[in-house]
């Protein structure tokens, strides 16, 4: 059998250490085919379990969540670098969005329209088996915005974690069928993504696809997909703009942005990676921005006062460093200050600030997925806007001011899915999330996390 349908293994390495820690098999593409007919087999029975019944076993699966924090955490400490603090918000934020989700079984409505000759009524059916391929950056709750909401809708799901990072979802299956999940109902399988992602993409048994990750495979997902016509949600990636104007609270603007760019090393699409200062306060902020950076405490991930881990990979890490070379950086930007990092074995970077008073220079315009942050100086609100707006991304963003007016105005201008005043959130479990432009299609999370996996039928009920 050629390598292509071979699924191989693949070693799990610890970025904080640089060291394999265990070896996990990846599946092939006949693997991928087995699961999907697993999955397939398994939708009728679970599309047919009562709202009440539904909605109490994945509360039951959310309840042994919660009793296994402790683990799922440490394997995400282990796995992805993820500091112990920031790995319990994200087993936490897994439970909650499955207890959200079961919530949502038995309010998940149809409609009556008044209509001539009869009555009109509408049913929100589950699609059938969905598909949900996750990235190494957030594994945890990344993967519950979508097993979630696709099982509370009726559907079966196959989901591929990335290679880098497949214990906490292979943990998060095995959770669920303790808990009482019938079986093929939820299936984890790890695999590369070109192979057993791809098969994901093609199987024409698969109804709907979920993909996070990078623009350019969100593309090649799409365009896999339109070929069996199937439904995609894609979150891609980001170049968020932090706007500061100079009426807002300057200190605390500059002692938050660390927090909007360095979270997971800047390893997150949402990350405020271009800080756009108004010109009249610029230097102000450097001053006061340079502390807040040199304050990160980057160190092992175990550490209880640990900020900031390790990047994922050798291979990340090079390619950060890549941005800040003289050529990439060229004559018009250069690196401000830097924070600090541990040296020797792991994957560390410096959190990093660069000078851009171009906009269009490389590090300000492409994601670069790692902590740095690019700091521009803009002259007023439609300044800000235009700069904040010339980008192919439009996931998420931040604006600083008092005035509320400007708050509102900018906020509807900035074209982003996801904007936070005078904060730097982005993601709850019970608000939408999702991207603009380049930056992905269709919305996940909310109060109509649901509707994503469902089609609307239309019944008209005759009463002449």
């Amino acid at each position: 059998m050629s390598e292509q349908h071979e699924g191989g293994t693949h070693d799990v390495v610890d970025p904080s250490t640089g060291v394999a820690f265990t070896t996990v098999e990846m599946a092939g593409t006949a693997a991928v085919d087995a699961a999907v007919e697993r999955a397939a087999a398994a939708f009728p029975a679970w599309r047919d379990v009562a709202p009440a019944d539904r909605a109490r076993l994945l509360r039951r699966v959310a309840a042994a969540v919660d009793a296994d924090l402790d683990h799922l955490a440490d394997l995400e400490v282990r796995e992805a670098g993820h500091p112990t603090a920031n790995a319990r918000w994200e087993a936490g934020n897994l439970r909650d969005v499955l207890e959200y989700s079961a919530a949502a079984v038995e309010r998940h409505l149809g409609d009556q329209i008044p209509v001539a000759g009869g009555i009109d009524v509408t049913f929100h059916e589950p699609l059938g088996v969905v598909g949900v391929i996750t990235p190494w950056n957030f594994p945890m709750p990344i993967a519950g915005w979508s097993v979630g909401p696709a099982l509370a809708a009726g559907n079966t799901v196959v989901l591929k974690p990335a290679e880098l990072t497949p214990l906490t979802s292979l943990r998060f299956a095995e959770l669920a069928r303790e808990a009482g999940l019938p079986e093929g109902v939820l299936q984890v399988l790890p695999g590369r993504g070109d192979v057993a992602g791809q098969r994901l993409v093609e199987h024409p048994a698969v109804r709907k696809l979920v993909f996070t990750g990078s623009t350019a495979v969100g593309r090649g997902v799409m365009a896999g997909a339109a070929r069996h016509v199937k439904r995609v949600t894609l979150e891609l990636g980001g170049k968020s703009a932090n706007i500061v104007f100079a009426d807002s609270d300057l200190e605390r603007a500059a002692a938050t942005a660390p927090d909007g760019v360095f979270d997971n090393a800047g390893q997150d699409c949402c990350a405020r990676s271009r800080i756009l200062v108004q010109r009249s306060v610029h230097d102000r902020f450097l001053e006061l921005l340079e502390p807040a950076v040199k304050g990160v405490r980057v160190a092992d991930p175990r550490s209880p006062d640990a900020q900031m881990g390790p990047l994922i990979s050798a291979a990340q890490r090079e390619r950060v460093a890549g941005f800040l070379t003289e050529e990439s950086l060229g004559a018009s930007a250069e690196v401000a200050f830097t924070g600090t990092a541990p040296e020797g074995a792991g994957f560390w970077f410096r959190p990093t600030v660069v000078l851009a008073p171009d906009p269009r220079v490389r590090v300000a315009t492409e994601e670069v997925f790692g902590p740095v942050v690019t700091v521009t100086p803009f002259d007023d609100e439609a300044d800000a806007v235009r700069i904040a707006n010339d980008s192919r991304y439009g996931l998420s963003g931040s604006i600083w001011t008092r005035d509320l007016g400007r708050a509102l105005r900018v906020s509807r201008a900035v074209e982003a899915g996801n904007l936070s005043v005078n904060s730097h959130s982005s993601v709850r479990y019970g608000t939408p999330f999702g991207g603009v432009k380049e930056s992905g299609l269709g919305r996940e999370l909310g109060p109509h996390a649901l509707d994503a996996f469902t089609d609307v039928k239309n019944v008209f009920i005759s009463t002449t």
